[in-house]
């Protein structure tokens, strides 16, 4: 790609074609942390709605010094492509001096998030529930004849329903929690304990800690009386019904949460019920994939 070409792909990003795409590509292969570059195959790459974009984003994510930036990039509409260049340009000195203090804000939010969605949950089990609805609606038949209803759309097959795991996901200014969630697809692998772990006994695992108390020696400190120690995830954490989104129940999907994505629709049923169908639909897609994968 030459000089000429990648301007004009500055100025008009909506004109990336698919050779731009595989010539950005070879750009970005050879210069990683080119953001620019990146930024251009992400807008090529949702111009085409293709199922690379979410691949990329979380690449890109990886790269980039400032997510808040990248987050802005991709839920702006007129976000133009020169001035996050220069806008990361800029951010790039300031980065390098900033000094990072580690905070479990979005443990705190997660804990948080999931202690309320069981509260949620209660109530959205009910909807579920037909004998919540039937002894009013008998008592309702003998005071006034029901109406006769609209033709309403029909619930599709749980086969026939498609959770687009293979669609960019549509991130919004108030998707930033998902946003975070999404980051976090790779996750820990489990410990893998072995029998000789689990055969050691009590009395030797005393004897090791003697032992190490001995070889350390440690001296006794002096208390330091410290100010009461301020919950910095507090500002932070909101109500499910506030965090809940349909675009973090696809994330939960993604991760192959599957649990706590039927849990979010639950939730999402009652927060919209005007959509309780498509979501009851989604319900029903994730539940055939638990099957089709046990399978």
């Amino acid at each position: 790609m030459d000089k000429a070409t990648y301007i004009q792909l500055l100025a008009n990003p909506q004109t990336i074609s698919k050779e731009n795409l595989s010539q950005l590509s070879t750009v970005i292969e050879k210069y990683p942390y080119f953001q620019s570059a990146r930024a251009l195959q992400l807008k090529g790459l949702k111009n085409e709605n293709s199922f690379l974009y979410n691949d990329a984003l979380k690449v890109t994510a990886a790269y980039t010094t400032d997510r808040d930036i990248l987050f802005d990039y991709i839920t702006s509409k007129h976000f133009v492509q020169n001035e996050i260049a220069q806008v990361i340009q800029q951010h790039d000195a300031s980065v390098l001096e900033m000094e990072v203090v580690a905070e479990s804000v979005s443990e705190a939010i997660s804990l948080e998030l999931d202690k309320q969605m069981k509260v949620e949950l209660k109530k959205a089990d009910a909807i579920f529930n037909p004998e919540l609805f039937q002894r009013k609606l008998e008592s309702i038949k003998e005071i006034v004849p029901l109406p006769q209803p609209e033709s309403e759309p029909t619930a599709l097959p749980a086969s026939e329903v498609s959770l687009e795991m293979d669609k960019p996901l549509e991130f919004t200014k108030d998707d930033t929690h998902s946003f975070g969630e999404w980051l976090k697809l790779t996750t820990a692998a489990p410990i893998q304990r072995t029998e000789e772990s689990e055969q050691v006994s009590l009395q030797e695992k005393k004897f090791q800690l003697i032992e190490k108390f001995i070889q350390q020696k440690p001296k006794m400190k002096p208390v330091e009386i410290s100010s009461a120690n301020k919950d910095l995830a507090e500002p932070f954490t909101q109500s499910s019904d506030a965090l809940m989104t349909e675009t973090l129940a696809k994330v939960y999907v993604q991760q192959k949460n599957y649990t706590k994505a039927i849990q979010a629709y639950k939730i999402l049923i009652l927060k919209y019920p005007e959509k309780s169908g498509y979501f009851a639909d989604q319900i029903r897609a994730v539940k055939n994939l638990i099957n089709t994968e046990e399978q």
